[in-house]
């Protein structure tokens, strides 16, 4: 008996230095794993759990550590507090969207984890900008947020259309697919962008060049010979006296023309704010002359592609149309696809509410649009419509300034000719008289 209430209380008094040196190495080959494949906070965090195991009796570790919700604390008291305002300013440039999107394809295409994908386009970043943003969009995922919720918290650098086409890789699987689809689409917009303006690049820089010559000539020329004029006794031209008139208003009354102008942009903005008059006004945009018709390519090749591609990630035809009409920068497209799709929630078709606007939607697009839903490929109708109308849309930008310089040169020669009728006129009267 006592042998055994002996034994007894030895196995009881037993030090615990053999049980904690077993477990120091159980807790060094478990943290070898988690450091391989988690980032090195929530390793820190982890370590910081297990060590406070040691400190603590083994029976009680086993029974009541709160095991699951100590990681998360650690890792919340670990995130800068003053990173987040920060991020209110973060801009990405869309050279460095294409970027991300086509570098995060290709390592999950590769087998490389969202979280260590995102770590190392962060390090990768151009820009403090963009690794803020990247940094933010791994920490939610981590956090347990999906890659296009947590792009959604910056929908004012990722559109609806890339936010819904993440969305649809991850629930679907085709995440790689869908990001190149978005890096592709990404791409060409910027190259439609570029287009444009370096199309307008000419005319602008001799819109420009004509104004300045011109407000030179009114500020600084003309006031210098103004003197001989109001010497003479004849009456002015009326070119001359209104040259006269512009030349002191620019020189005493130039705030008035600041204040004009601020106004002016001001009630324009306001205009704009009006449902009825934005419509009007987009609508008659599109048809100005040479303008219009390569901004109407602009649109057409743009709705088609996300139209195209959303239908192609199997998006549901309702949220697709509702995604590319809020990507739409005109308002009366966007007003149309909003009228199209009540259609179709009616039992309509695409090409049934595209034919009642044909100043929006040439015969072709309805046709091709037509053709597409009957034979059930409208995204690839929609793609092929896309890369029909960029490139028209690119021969209209390549010729558009040798369309627009004779206007230019036309208004620019009448502009200058008129300020050089006003001071050449004067001076002839004055040396007709001095020959008589």
């Amino acid at each position: 008996m006592k042998s055994q209430k002996k034994s007894v209380v030895k196995r009881v008094s037993l030090p615990t230095k053999g049980a904690s040196h077993r477990l120091g190495e159980q807790i060094k080959t478990v943290s070898a794993r988690i450091s391989a494949v988690m980032p090195q906070r929530v390793f820190a965090g982890v370590f910081v759990l297990l060590s406070r195991t040691i400190s603590t009796p083994v029976v009680e570790s086993t029974a009541s550590l709160p095991l699951r919700r100590e990681p998360v604390i650690v890792i919340e008291s670990e995130r800068p507090a003053a990173r987040m305002p920060r991020l209110m300013f973060a801009r990405m440039s869309t050279q460095e969207q294409i970027l991300f999107t086509k570098r995060l394809s290709i390592l999950v295409k590769a087998g490389v984890p969202i979280l260590q994908a995102l770590s190392m386009l962060r390090d990768q970043a151009s820009s403090k900008g963009a690794a803020s943003i990247m940094e933010s969009l791994r920490h939610q995922v981590e956090q347990g947020q999906s890659l296009a919720g947590a792009m959604k918290q910056y929908k004012r650098i990722f559109s609806d259309f890339a936010i819904n086409i993440v969305r649809v890789g991850e629930i679907s699987g085709t995440l790689t697919q869908n990001l190149q689809y978005l890096a592709d689409e990404l791409k060409k917009n910027q190259e439609l962008k570029r287009n444009i303006v370096s199309a307008l690049v000419y005319p602008s820089f001799i819109v420009v060049a004509t104004l300045g010559i011109a407000a030179l000539l009114t500020t600084y020329v003309f006031p210098k010979i103004l003197p001989i004029f109001a010497s003479l006794k004849s009456t002015l031209p009326w070119t001359t006296r209104s040259l006269i008139a512009v030349s002191n208003f620019m020189q005493h009354d130039w705030a008035y023309l600041i204040l004009g102008l601020v106004l002016l942009v001001v009630a324009w903005t306001l205009l704009l704010k009006i449902r009825f008059i934005r419509l009007w006004i987009d609508r008659n945009f599109l048809r100005m002359p040479l303008l219009g018709p390569m901004f109407k390519n602009y649109y057409i090749s743009n709705f088609t592609r996300t139209l195209g591609l959303l239908l192609k990630s199997n998006v549901g035809i309702i949220e697709a149309l509702q995604i590319t009409g809020s990507t739409m920068g005109s308002f009366a497209y966007r007003k149309s696809f909003g009228r199209i799709g009540e259609g179709v929630v009616r039992g309509l078709g695409i090409s049934e509410g595209m034919k009642t606007d044909k100043l929006l939607y040439p015969s072709v697009v309805t046709q091709m649009t037509q053709v597409g839903e009957t034979t059930g490929h409208l995204s690839s109708s929609l793609l092929y419509l896309a890369e029909m109308y960029e490139d028209e849309m690119n021969n209209q930008t390549k010729n558009l300034s040798t369309s627009i310089e004779p206007v230019l040169m036309i208004v620019m020669g009448i502009l200058v000719g008129f300020i050089a009728i006003s001071i050449i006129t004067p001076i002839y009267g004055i040396t007709q008289s001095l020959h008589t």
